[in-house]
C-alpha cells in the first residue's frame, strides 16, 4: 500500500519551500511587524500554521489601530526585494529568498474568524461553512453572522462554538475525520514538543557527524532531554565513516565512561545498522547484542520493485536485535522520491515482531508521512520522534517531527520516547534478543 501527502503532490505545482527553511523568515517578519507603532497582535496563518512540510506562501494577519503604519513598514522591511501589491488592508511582497508573503490587516472582533479562514486547509474551510449553512449561519474571514448580526469571530474557539464543536487544532485541518472528532468529543489530545523526553537518533564526528559526544551531550542537555542515543553508521556506508565492529565497541567503552561522569543525561549505546539487499544487518550478533537499541535504516537499493522492498525491511524487521526501523519511506523532499514499499504490512510487522517505527525529523525527511503516523497510531505501533541529529543544532529539528506527529494525530502515549528512562529501557529491552 502506498500512500502519497498532498504535499509531495504540491511541490510538482508551484515553487515550495521546506518548512525549516521558511521558520527563520517567519520569526523575523514577525518579530518586526510587532515593532510596529499601533500593532496589537500578528499571527501567522495558512500551511505554515498547518505544520506542512512544505508551504508556497505566507499569510500574516495583524490587529492595529487605524493609524498604523505597518503596511509601509512591511513593504520596507530590508529583505523584502519586491512589493507585488500595497494597500490599506492588504498587501503582497517577495522576499530575497523567493518565498512570497501576503500581510493582512485585520479588526480585533473579526481576528479569530481571519485566522480560522486563513489557516485553512480549503477543504476544512468548506466542510465548516457547510456546517454553518445548516445552523442558518454565514462564515467567513470577518466573523459568524446570523442575518446581518456578528454572533462569533472574535477568536477561533468561538468560531467553532458556533456550529457546536470544540477548538481543532490547526494540524488536523485537512478534512479527514477531524470534524466528526469534533463532534463526537474526541479528539486528541496531541504531543507537545515538551512531552519529548529524550532522541534516540543521533550521530557524532565518529562517523558522519560534526561534534564530538561530549558537545553532542550537552547540546541534548541544553535542550531538556534526559537521555540520548548515539547511533552512528555501520561499516557499509562507509561514505558516512561507518563504523567498523572494533571502532563501536570502542564507542561502546566511551559511552560507558561518560555515563559514569554524566548526572542529568543518559547516554544510550546504539547503532544505524545498515539493512543490507538481502534484509540482513551490517553488523554481528556479537556486537549488536552489546547495545541497548538497534535502529535498522537503508541507504541503497532504492530503486528495488515494492515486494523485493518491502520484503527486504520485513525480513530486517525480523532479525532479533532490532528496535527501530529509521526513515522507513527514504525520501528527501522535492530531492528524492520515496522507495516503493508497503508500509500497511511494514507497520503491521512492527506490531507483530514489538518494535518500533521512526518519525525522522530532519526536515528533509520528515519521515513518516503523516498519514503513516495516523495508521501506526491505529495499529498500537509505538512512533520514536528522532531528530537524527549531526550538529549541535540538529536537535532543533525535533520540533518539525513534533509538527508533522500533531498532524498524524499522534498523542504523548502513542511516541515511545516521551516515556521516562525507565520505562523507555524496558520498551527497547524486549526488542534486543
Amino acid at each position: 500500500m502506498t500512500i502519497y501527502n498532498a504535499d509531495i503532490a504540491d511541490i510538482f505545482n508551484e515553487k515550495r519551500y521546506k518548512i525549516a527553511e521558511v521558520a527563520p523568515y517567519v520569526e523575523s517578519l514577525m518579530d518586526y511587524l510587532k515593532t510596529v507603532c499601533g500593532v496589537k497582535s500578528v499571527a501567522v496563518a495558512g500551511g505554515y500554521r498547518r505544520s506542512r512540510e512544505t508551504v508556497g506562501d505566507l499569510d500574516i494577519l495583524v490587529v492595529a489601530g487605524n493609524d498604523t503604519a505597518v503596511m509601509e513598514r512591511f513593504a520596507a522591511y530590508d529583505d523584502v526585494v519586491d512589493v507585488l501589491a500595497k494597500g490599506t488592508t492588504r498587501s503582497s511582497v517577495v522576499l530575497r529568498c523567493g518565498l512570497q508573503v501576503n500581510l493582512r490587516l485585520v479588526a480585533a472582533e473579526s481576528l479569530g474568524a481571519a485566522l480560522q479562514y486563513f489557516t485553512g486547509s480549503q477543504a476544512h474551510n468548506i466542510a465548516i461553512r457547510q456546517m454553518g449553512g445548516q445552523h442558518g449561519l454565514k462564515i467567513n474571514e470577518y466573523g459568524v453572522f446570523k442575518f446581518e448580526e456578528r454572533v462569533a469571530g472574535d477568536s477561533e474557539a468561538s468560531v467553532y462554538q458556533a456550529i457546536g464543536l470544540s477548538w481543532i487544532p490547526p494540524e488536523l485541518r485537512e478534512n479527514r475525520g477531524e470534524i466528526e472528532a469534533a463532534q463526537a468529543g474526541s479528539l486528541p489530545q496531541l504531543i507537545e514538543p515538551a512531552d519529548l523526553k529524550g532522541d534516540l537518533h543521533a550521530h557524532t564526528d565518529w562517523s558522519d557527524g560534526g561534534n564530538t559526544l561530549e558537545e553532542m551531550v550537552q547540546s541534548a542537555r541544553d535542550y531538556g532531554l534526559n537521555y540520548l542515543a548515539i547511533t552512528e553508521h555501520s561499516d557499509r556506508l562507509k561514505i558516512a565513516g561507518g563504523l567498523e565492529s572494533s571502532r563501536l565497541l570502542a564507542q561502546i567503552d566511551e559511552i560507558d565512561r561518560l555515563n559514569q561522569e554524566l548526572a542529568d543525561i543518559t547516554l544510550l549505546k546504539g547503532i544505524e545498522v545498515e539493512i543490507l539487499q538481502n534484509g540482513s544487518l551490517d553488523m554481528s550478533d556479537e556486537v549488536l547484542g552489546r547495545l541497548d537499541l538497534v535502529i535498522g535504516s537503508i541507504h541503497s537499493y532504492f530503486g528495488l520493485p515494492i515486494d523485493k522492498q518491502t520484503g527486504r525491511i520485513l525480513r530486517a524487521m525480523d532479525h532479533k536485535y532490532f528496535s527501530i526501523l529509521a526513515h522507513p519511506i527514504n525520501r528527501l523532499i522535492d530531492e528524492r522520491p520515496p522507495i516503493e514499499v508497503e508500509m500497511l504490512k511494514v507497520i503491521q510487522k512492527a506490531k507483530d515482531r514489538g518494535c518500533y517505527i521512526e518519525l525522522n525529523s530532519n526536515p528533509r525527511r520528515l519521515d513518516l508521512y503523516d498519514t503513516y503516523c495516523r495508521i501506526a497510531k491505529d495499529e498500537g505501533v509505538l512512533v520514536a520522534i528522532d531528530s537524527d541529529a549531526h550538529s549541535v543544532d540538529g536537535f532543533n529539528h525535533l520540533r518539525y517531527g513534533v509538527g508533522q506527529a500533531r498532524r498524524g494525530w499522534l498523542e504523548k502515549d502513542d511516541v515511545i520516547n516521551t516515556r521516562p528512562l525507565g520505562e523507555l529501557r524496558k520498551l527497547l529491552s524486549q526488542t534486543m534478543g
